[in-house]
């Protein structure tokens, strides 16, 4: 037999596990079937065992219920002082969740996980203050009950006639690391109860007759062993997994319960979630809107929502649909997700509405196939149980809806009347057609009241104008009875389809709402270019959709939360540590949750790629303003936008910031590449002259004014190299300070010409500056360094004893440069490229390729403009053109005019 290779998605997804509970505390659960068996007392003797192995062990909560065995287990434990809280004049000491996190243990010891904590606390309930525990990396043991697991609550129920409110969902003891049965026969747990080692003897003979009947603790035994025996399984199942060992079974089990407006929906939840555990299924709650929904009065709608919480509490898939046919949307819903079998309650409703709109379990059955249908009767307590009767207010028709129905029928009685008294005949089968005609125009347009009242009047009319004897309502044919029964049942069957339309169209209206909420959404945040823009979009949406002007908190320095723009309700203190408790844990927290639900608003995180990066704050004038699915969803859907969008700019800046670190590193190699490939030039020249010098003592006077020559050359040509990156360095980093002071551009070349006589002195050079040049306000070091680079470029790049013609003119609000020389020219769509960074050219030459692209900042750092041109006849032209800005100072001229001096090579 060959092994079986391993599931790579299956390895990838234990490793992520294990570095998921790596990163958790791990908790141990001490479970028994009732009180008195002894777990408290189980879990203190095992924390003193790791405390003599010199572990880190605190008490944080342990309740002894006064007996004194358990209390002497306390002696030598570290017990974290509890918090008291306020609550209507009465204090209340309670576990200190942020004192034990401040303190943060090996190992700490919480006492009744399912115990509601007081109000005021941070969490509702104390289990999740165990794991937020856990979350913070610290270990725990906790002890509970059969009784309190959520999906068993009603089982005990049954058996001890005790209902237990307090629970903790079963996802809690299923997360658990170890779970440990404390385990006493009833024999001796009665005897305990006798001896008063469980309660005071007053309370222990009560509790004897009734909670602890020998029956009952035997039932209660066999639902922890049980339990206990599923965590074994699912552990031989986990083990099997991590060996590769696969299940001999092709496909596993997958539930459905059917959820409708019913008090056994709850029993309903819990019994599929006990049936899914034993057969380690996955489940799912499924209530189907249809018409009906619209005549529910508020304890049904109250109902099927405390159903579907419960199941999604109880690890189920909680879906809501919406059509016509209860039973075909159940069945196709199964068939899409692979159903295996369906959970429905027997129905209790009259045997004749069954009659006439059809029993959902014979639905099922008819048209389930190979899927299993199972149904459940309700426990009596449910039955016993007073429900409000508080009906929903259905939508009435108006008097005027009323008053044009009978309007509608009139119109046939006179258009009769008119034609029998023109002398024509009308037969009554004619006149039954006009006012059926009428009954269905006025069904079409109002709904069933009207379109009955439509009816009867319409009766009325023909048989009192129409059928003999004529203006009386007695008939003597009974034929027309016929006519008025049909009549009757056109009107009803035309209201009922016409609500039917109606729902439906109403129904259309709503989804198109929400779908068009998400689509106007989304299309305003692709367009978002900044974070207010995306915070702006999110609020505006949330406004038009559920007419709430909500907050936005984004993280700042530290991760700490803070409101974008003015919040629309007060943010103090408290409400600023639920957000950021939100933001911290990635759960939804405040108003309508069990997390602080004291908070003035419900705070949910904004959650993409597996990270928060941000919290919506929504102030609920109720607790269960989203407690309706659709809505939730809707509201869900709208953040899940809003953090997708906050995630692409975040992403979109990390972009840019990769792509300046892109360039600035390239930056740096090529600077490094032409540092050491243009300075080795001069540096081996200096070295060469220098060298000589040194070994030649006493050199002829020629050549030693040479090599002196050729060292200070060579030391200017490194100076540039320098100062060309020095400018580049400036530009870049956009440090470039511009000094401006109204000048005579001239002023400023004729200086450059002079530091590049020089290289120029192989080129005529020609200048032309008209006498009314204007002056510019420039800096005219900066300006200065800018005909340099020109003048040089212009001398490396065209062959000698090429002309260089040099001027400026001056057009509307600026003054023009320019440099043209007659060589090579520049090639086609070279004109834009020679200013980018290290571009040398077709014709070498040599340089960094630099200078341009200095002298395109250094012009634009003064507002103006530098380009290249092809030059007529062959060349290159660069202009330089400088805007003039301000109120330029009176000159005082003289009588001299400014020649600029010529390169003495011209």
């Amino acid at each position: 037999m060959t092994a079986r290779r391993p599931d790579p998605d299956a390895l990838l997804a234990r490793v992520q596990a294990a570095s998921a509970r790596a990163r958790r505390g791990q908790l141990k659960v001490f479970l028994g079937a009732s009180p008195g068996v002894g777990k408290t007392f189980t879990m203190l003797e095992a924390a003193r065992a790791h405390r003599a192995e010199g572990l880190d062990v605190v008490v944080g909560v342990v309740e002894t219920h006064g007996r004194a065995e358990t209390a002497r287990l306390l002696d030598g434990l570290e017990v974290l002082p509890r918090k008291s809280l306020d609550y209507r004049g009465t204090v209340l000491d309670e576990f200190d969740l942020d004192g034990a996190l401040v303190r943060h243990p090996a190992l700490l010891l919480v006492d009744e996980l399912a115990h509601s904590n007081a109000p005021g606390s941070r969490h509702a309930k104390r289990w999740q203050d165990v794991e937020e525990l856990l979350a913070a990396g610290i270990n725990v043991y906790t002890a509970i009950n059969i009784q309190h697991i959520e999906s068993l609550n009603d089982v005990v129920a049954s058996i001890t006639g005790v209902k237990v409110r307090e629970t903790i969902p079963d996802a809690v003891i299923e997360r658990a690391d170890e779970v440990e049965l404390v385990d006493v026969s009833p024999d001796i747990l009665q005897q305990r109860l006798r001896e008063g080692k469980v309660y005071v003897p007053e309370q222990a003979g009560r509790a004897i007759e009734r909670f602890f009947r020998k029956g009952n603790l035997i039932a209660l035994r066999e639902l922890a062993l049980r339990r206990t025996a599923e965590r074994v399984d699912a552990q031989m199942r986990g083990y099997m997994a991590e060996q590769g060992i696969r299940e001999t079974w092709a496909t596993g089990e997958r539930l459905l319960v059917c959820i409708g407006p019913s008090a056994q929906a709850g029993r309903l939840v819990r019994a599929t979630r006990r049936m899914a555990a034993r057969l380690h299924a996955e489940w799912f709650a499924v209530h189907v809107e249809s018409p009906r929904d619209q005549r529910l009065n508020a304890q049904e709608r109250e109902d099927i929502l405390r159903a579907l919480e419960l199941a999604e509490q109880l690890g189920g898939r909680a879906v809501t649909l919406s059509g016509q046919n209860v039973a075909e949307e159940l069945l196709a819903y199964a068939r899409e997700h692979n159903i295996t079998r369906i959970v429905t309650g027997k129905t209790r409703r009259p045997r004749w509405r069954e009659l006439f709109e059809g029993a959902l379990l014979d639905a099922l059955i008819r048209g389930s196939g190979g899927i299993e249908i199972l149904a459940i009767t309700g426990a009596e307590e449910d039955e016993a149980q007073p429900r409000p009767a508080a009906p929903a207010e259905p939508r009435r028709s108006s008097t005027g809806e009323y008053l044009a129905t009978v309007g509608i029928v009139v119109v046939p009685t006179v258009v009769g009347m008119l034609v029998r008294n023109a002398g024509v005949l009308v037969p009554p089968i004619d006149a039954a057609m006009l006012y059926l005609l009428a009954v269905v125009v006025a069904a079409s347009r109002f709904r069933r009241g009207p379109s009955l009242v439509a009816s009867l009047v319409g009766i009325a009319s023909f048989d009192f104008f129409f059928v003999h004897p004529f203006y009386t309502f007695s008939v003597t044919d009974v034929r027309y009875v016929l006519t008025f029964g049909v009549m009757l049942v056109v009107a009803l069957v035309m209201g009922n389809l016409t609500g039917r339309i109606r729902n439906q169209a109403e129904a259309a209206r709503e989804r198109e709402q929400r779908t068009s909420s998400l689509y106007g959404l989304s299309r305003e945040l692709a367009t978002a270019r900044d974070r207010d823009a995306v915070v702006a979009a999110a609020l505006r949406s949330l406004r038009d959709t559920f007419a709430l002007d909500a907050a936005v908190l984004l993280p700042g320095e530290a991760d700490a939360v803070a409101p974008v723009g003015e919040p629309p309700y007060p943010l103090d203190e408290r409400e600023r540590a639920v957000a950021q408790w939100s933001f911290d844990h990635d759960q939804a927290a405040g108003r309508g949750t069990t997390t602080l639900p004291a908070a003035r608003a419900l705070y949910l995180p904004l959650a993409s790629s597996g990270r928060t990066v941000g919290i919506l704050g929504l102030p609920l004038a109720g607790a269960a303003d989203f407690r309706d699915p659709a809505r939730r969803r809707l509201l869900e859907s709208l953040a899940g936008q809003t953090a997708v969008a906050f995630e692409r700019l975040a992403l979109a800046e990390r972009s840019r910031e990769s792509e300046v670190e892109v360039e600035a590193e390239r930056l740096r190699t090529a600077l490094l590449s032409s540092l050491s490939h243009d300075m080795r030039t001069p540096l081996a020249s200096i070295e060469g002259a220098a060298s000589t010098l040194l070994q030649d003592a006493e050199p002829d006077p020629a050549a030693r004014r040479e090599l002196a020559t050729t060292i200070v050359q060579e030391s200017h040509r490194m100076g540039r190299l320098v100062a060309n990156l020095l400018d580049m360095i400036r530009v870049e980093a956009g440090s470039l300070q511009v000094q401006k002071e109204w000048q005579l551009l001239p002023d400023a070349i004729g200086v450059a010409l002079l530091r590049t006589e020089e290289q120029l002195r192989d080129h005529p050079v020609t200048t032309h500056f008209p006498t009314d040049l204007p002056l510019v306000p420039m800096d005219e070091i900066l300006l200065e360094q800018v005909f340099v680079n020109l003048f040089e470029n212009a001398a490396k790049h065209t062959p000698p004893g090429t002309p260089i013609e040099i001027g400026a003119d001056a057009h509307p609000g600026e003054v023009v440069a320019y440099v043209a020389d007659r060589g090579p020219g520049l090639a086609p769509g070279e004109e834009e490229t020679v200013f980018h960074k290290f571009y040398r050219g077709g014709t070498g030459g040599g340089g960094i390729g630099l200078g341009l692209t200095i002298c395109r900042g250094i012009v634009t750092a003064h507002g103006g403009r530098i380009w290249a041109e092809r030059r007529p006849g062959g060349g290159a032209v660069f202009r330089v053109a400088l805007p003039i800005s301000g109120t330029p100072p009176q000159l005082v001229t003289e009588e001299a005019e400014w020649t600029a001096p010529p390169p003495s090579s011209s």
